[in-house]
């Protein structure tokens, strides 16, 4: 079935020599009419030239489309990186009838290597004509270690809002993550759009993580040209945040070498920022993580990661509760010690479903927070000391 999308959107995909083989690795989406947009990028000190750019141009314009390389970050590359890479988007734009700094240009693959320069300029001059947005298309071409597109869509009113990211490894955003771009014909103003996906960013792509490693090419932005008229706010703001959690808890399913999506529930905490900080302790833990994917019910591990945060004075051991689904294991249904009472047979169940919830209770506060990650596997391991060879 094809994905409905926005109205006034148009796309390219192409070959330009970054993949193996001929599987496209180059998508651009560009608004027929300007937009209001938002857009945010990582905060690595190793940025990419595309990076670099993009944060140049919003100084002087407000983007209306995306054009995106897979198979090769271009970071680390110096003044030649960064040359080409306006040259790239010099190409691009002219494609799409816009001015270059209306296109966020986005990059990502390995680091420290050139552009093949030659081959890319041969392939942009043929990319031909666009169509109307094709959202499988493009959730394709971006990939890199993705097993599958990523593709989101939710209609608010008479508007579209559609989502497509790639993303499965070097994932523990600090703004937002990985690739990410959503295209909506809804009319939003600039300050709303800005502030609602901001905070959309926060609740999803800033609550993610697949290893702890934050990208040096992370982004994720939001176009909305307006050509479905106006939508009421808040239930957009609803429905852009479920189309960014769709493509969040695809990422984490997708995580190089995962079997399971760990979804982590913080509540009770003292604030959002100590529900956050429980749960990416978590989730990142590679003790957990193993544990969820041998189907291990060793809940001690949760409180070890729990208790790892010594900087959070206000936790106190007596008020955790801790369960994974409906079953219970801290504190244990009575007193019969060392875990006698816990039904770890129920929790071997729960484990050996494909998502897997644990649940905390810090009793601390009214606060929470819910984090997404996968368990960790030998697949992550070869796929990582083997990726450039």
């Amino acid at each position: 079935m094809t994905t409905p999308s926005p109205a006034g959107f148009r796309s390219w995909t192409a070959h330009l020599g970054l993949a193996d083989g001929m599987r496209e690795d180059f998508a651009m989406v560009i608004s027929e009419t300007p937009c209001t947009s938002s857009v945010v990028f990582t905060k690595s000190l190793f940025a990419g030239a595309c990076v670099s750019l993009g944060r140049e141009s919003l100084q002087r314009s407000h983007p209306r489309g995306v054009a995106i390389l897979a198979k090769n970050a271009n970071v680390a590359t110096g003044a030649e990186g960064m040359k080409n890479a306006q040259e790239i988007r010099a190409i691009v734009a002219r494609a799409g009838g816009v001015d270059p700094d209306e296109v966020v240009m986005a990059s990502t693959g390995v680091i420290g290597v050139q552009y093949p320069m030659p081959t890319i300029r041969r392939s942009l001059a043929d990319l031909g004509a666009s169509t109307a947005l094709d959202p499988e298309a493009v959730a394709t071409a971006i990939m890199t270690t993705d097993t599958r597109p990523k593709v989101s869509v939710r209609m608010v009113g008479n508007a579209k809002i559609l989502g497509v990211a790639k993303g499965v490894g070097m994932i523990e955003p600090d703004m937002a993550t990985m690739l990410s771009f959503v295209f909506t014909d809804a009319q939003i103003a600039q300050t709303d759009l800005d502030r609602v996906f901001r905070a959309t960013v926060e609740r999803t792509y800033n609550s993610v993580s697949i290893d702890t490693d934050t990208s040096t090419s992370d982004t994720a932005a939001v176009f909305a040209n307006g050509e479905a008229g106006p939508v009421e706010l808040d239930a957009f703001a609803d429905a852009l945040t479920a189309v960014c959690t769709d493509l969040v808890k695809m990422i984490a399913s997708d995580g190089e070498g995962a079997s399971k999506l760990i979804t982590v529930s913080v509540t009770g905490a003292s604030s959002d920022r100590q529900a956050r900080t429980i749960g990416k302790a978590i989730v990142n833990s590679p003790l957990v993580k193993t544990m969820v994917h041998g189907e291990d019910p060793n809940w001690g591990r949760i409180l070890m990661a729990i208790g790892k945060c010594s900087n959070e004075p206000d936790i106190e051991p007596e008020s955790v509760r801790v369960s994974f689904g409906d079953t219970v294991v801290y504190p244990e249904p009575s007193d019969g010690g060392q875990g006698a009472n816990v039904d770890t047979e129920a929790v071997r169940r729960h484990l050996a479903r494909e998502t897997v919830e644990i649940n905390v209770d810090l009793g601390a506060g009214r606060s929470a927070w819910t984090v997404y990650g996968c368990d960790l596997t030998d697949g992550y391991i070869r796929i990582n000391a083997d990726y450039t060879t």
